[in-house]
């Protein structure tokens, strides 16, 4: 889907203008207009819009009619037709009047935030389960819009045609049909669940301890995914680049495994009706061992979007899990200075490792910890036994476990090893 031959097969991408409104007494308490601003610049990008041209709009109350003033709109209006634009990106939440009005001033297509992301997701969405989910979304999104299309816009690829497109016919969508459809999806999407419930059963019964990504979108999290497993996971400097779920055992260094769970990057003011369709997906994490929160530490918004992150992870888990069974990863340090990146891996502990995915630095140490977390939690120590000359068994022992003490004495070796108790298990059955 992203390589250059089907770059060179797309039509000519849609003229776009972004603009990011935001309240002038929330300016002290929210991160930075123009940060924001180059985010909704980049998601536009995701689905390879033409961005033209960009603004933020400081907001003194919120329109009831237009959310902006009438003097921005007509501004805009104006920009709208000088530079030809055939698309307004509003990065804020936009109710349907006011997309209605706007669409009016403007003379353009206009849609909000939500649409956007919805749109973007619709794009990435590989697995029959993703496409339902984003689908599910995207008709409760639709629910309360039902007005027709514009015709003019070309379609982008994917998604769920927010941008309109030629010859797409102009009704309005029948309710019925569209409660019926979420109705149809929401049943298919419990069959998935459970799909995925026996999935989980099965790797329960490994059992291995499963390890989950998450951080907000392009922190990172597919290159450590990468870096981890020595799989090829999509890596792309674009937001919400991986969507479905991946999963891969990771050998650590003692020998044991885990199973380690790429998940869909977060993003500030996610959709309700996403996190809500995606809780299929969010069960990865929930259902996690141990969870990877990776961050990129040198992003001017890394603190704002770490709690973004921790927001949506606090209705999903308690904050005994938060506290106990996430390690904060901070990634991206070789894009900061050398004594930053320093300091940074001076500081790192049991619960904050800075690393780069890219270059490798930090990588041991958190395997390091992974291992000493599945040590405390998931491993059992047992005594055992084995002559000198068995070195099939030595050799089985120190591929599924952790020999942390042996002693030789008459020609076998006395050991204490660490192993899950399958494992323990899998050894006594071995040995009769």
């Amino acid at each position: 889907m992203n390589d250059s031959s089907d770059r060179q097969t797309r039509k000519p991408a849609t003229r776009t203008l972004v603009i990011h409104p935001y309240l002038k007494r929330e300016r002290d308490n929210a991160r930075d207009p123009e940060s924001r601003l180059q985010e909704a610049v980049r998601l536009a990008d995701a689905i390879w819009l033409h961005v033209v041209y960009k603004m933020t709009v400081p907001l003194g109350a919120i329109k009831p009619a237009t959310l902006i003033g009438a003097g921005k709109v007509d501004e805009i209006a104006a920009l709208v037709t000088e530079m030809n634009i055939e698309l307004a990106i509003v990065d804020y939440k936009v109710s349907p009047a006011q997309q209605r009005n706007l669409e009016k001033a403007l003379n353009c297509k206009v849609i909000d935030r939500t649409a956007l992301i919805l749109e973007i997701f619709g794009a990435r969405a590989r697995t029959h389960e993703g496409k339902l989910q984003v689908e599910l979304a995207s008709l409760n999104y639709q629910k309360s819009r039902l007005v027709k299309s514009w015709t003019h816009l070309e379609r982008q690829r994917g998604g769920f045609g927010f941008l309109g497109g030629p010859g797409e016919s102009q009704i309005e969508i029948d309710r019925r049909l569209i409660r019926d459809r979420i109705s149809k999806i929401s049943g298919e999407l419990e069959g998935v669940k459970r799909t995925r419930e026996l999935h989980r059963k099965t790797r329960r019964d490994v059992p291995y301890p499963v390890v989950a990504l998450v951080g907000y979108t392009n922190a990172g999290k597919s290159t450590l995914f990468n870096r981890l497993t020595g799989a090829d996971v999509m890596v792309k400097d674009l937001l919400f680049a991986t969507l479905d779920p991946t999963l891969r055992n990771v050998k650590l260094p003692s020998g044991s495994q885990i199973i380690l769970s790429d998940t869909v990057g977060f993003v500030s003011d996610l959709p309700h009706d996403l996190v809500a369709a995606f809780r299929a997906t969010l069960e990865e994490v929930i259902e996690a061992d141990l969870i990877l929160h990776v961050r990129d530490i040198s992003h001017p918004d890394s603190e704002p979007q770490k709690k973004d992150v921790l927001e949506v992870l606090g209705g999903l888990l308690d904050q005994d899990t938060l506290d106990t069974r996430m390690i904060e990863v901070l990634n991206k340090i070789d894009n900061l200075p050398q004594e930053t990146q320093e300091n940074l891996l001076e500081r790192s502990n049991d619960m904050t490792i800075a690393i780069s995915a890219v270059s490798g630095v930090g990588i041991p140490e958190l395997l390091g910890r992974i291992e000493r977390f599945v040590n405390q939690h998931f491993l059992e120590t047992t005594e055992l036994s084995v002559p000198v000359s068995d070195g099939k068994t030595l050799a089985w022992l120190h591929a599924h476990g952790s020999i942390i003490k042996k002693e030789l004495v008459d020609e076998t070796y006395h050991l204490t090893v660490c192993m899950t108790p399958e494992n323990i298990g899998r050894y006594k059955r071995l040995a009769g």
